[in-house]
């Protein structure tokens, strides 16, 4: 049963913890919560962190494995490149179980990848049997049989894009930002605006996965020049410009389990319009009134003019409430967290 660990003073307590870390030292294109998590957890005492190579992994010294997306890690850009990455990602597996040091995995998506090799289908499988503890970032979400579990919110942007001047908001603009996948949807997004009238206007900005994702796009959206597409990698102050714009923040994924884009857009205080699952349904819960609304089934015209005259009629306070995701406290209960899985480890 996963549990909700104390934000309080334990995480300072017994010798510090070496931590190393599944990602290596950020870059410009960086998710920002992996930044924000190891600037959090390098001001909480009691844990010292370490970001990844291969041989700070295979040599160095720590007691906990942190582990983000494994996927990467077996990954390569051809097959040779792949091979000797999955080589790598077998032996660091060998050396943590022989030292036996525990792996602590944050669960940011609940199934592995799909269209991936049998090979890295098994390598992902061991990885997963050899987790001691798994981080849940959200309450919605369990652990996986006979693993433990913690739930550590997923920390707001707020003070990521603080240093960001946000545009007044442009009445009828529906925008999405981020990473354009097959599975976000922004086909339906586009398809759906297409059949909707009134004084409006869309914008869609962020790298697609492929150039054949980029030109179904191109091509769904021509001919309507209520439609503006950027797709490129956008900066952090073009992020803010383009959600701050949007009077409605449409992130028509389909499927949505923890988005960093939902937080995004409340950070920056625009509501969103997400599929209706438990997991938003608690995140509007969570954050009052009149920032969250849902969907349910296929995304339509009819359900963007019903959220746009909705978001136009709702009392709500001047921004959402994300108090129960801050960084320092995020910081504590990861620490929480490493000990309880060397804890565990030694135990067994």
């Amino acid at each position: 049963m996963p549990t909700s660990p104390s934000p309080g003073p334990d995480a300072a307590a017994g010798p510090s913890l070496v931590v190393q870390q599944s990602f290596p030292e950020p870059r410009p294109t960086t998710n920002p919560y992996i930044v924000m998590l190891r600037d959090s957890l390098a001001a909480t005492p009691g844990v010292q962190v370490r970001t990844f190579s291969w041989r700070a992994a295979l040599l160095g010294r720590y007691d906990v494995f942190h582990a983000h997306w494994p996927e990467i890690l077996v990954a390569g850009r051809n097959g040779p490149r792949a091979a000797v990455r999955q080589l790598l990602t077998v032996a660091l597996l060998t050396r943590l179980w022989l030292t036996r040091t525990p792996i602590v995995r944050t669960l940011h998506n609940l199934k592995r990848p799909e269209g991936i090799s049998r090979r890295e289908d098994l390598i992902l499988a061991w990885f997963e049997h050899r987790t001691a503890l798994v981080i849940l970032l959200n309450s919605s979400s369990t652990a996986p049989p006979g693993v433990a579990g913690v739930i550590i919110p997923h920390g707001h942007y707020r003070g990521w894009f603080s240093a960001y001047a946000k545009p007044a908001s442009v009445p009828g603009r529906l925008s999405y930002f981020g990473l354009v996948r097959r599975y976000k949807g922004v086909d339906t997004l586009l398809r759906a605006f297409r059949e909707l009238s009134g004084d409006v206007s869309l914008r869609v900005a962020g790298k697609p996965s492929s150039p054949e994702l980029a030109r179904s796009l191109t091509e769904l959206a021509a001919g309507d020049d209520r439609i503006e597409l950027t797709l490129r990698f956008l900066s952090d102050e073009e992020l803010t410009a383009v959600a701050g714009e949007g009077e409605l923040v449409v992130l028509p994924y389909r499927e949505m389990h923890n988005s960093g884009g939902a937080l995004t857009a409340l950070s920056l205080g625009r509501p969103v319009l997400v599929p209706d699952n438990e997991v938003n349904r608690r995140l509007g819960a969570e954050v009052g009134p009149g920032w969250v609304f849902t969907y349910d089934g296929e995304l339509t015209a009819d359900q963007l003019d019903a959220t746009l005259r909705a978001l136009r009629s709702v009392d709500r306070v001047a921004e959402p409430d994300l108090s129960r995701r801050e960084w320092d406290s995020a910081g504590r209960q990861h620490v929480d967290a490493y000990r309880r899985a060397v804890a565990a480890r030694r135990h067994r």
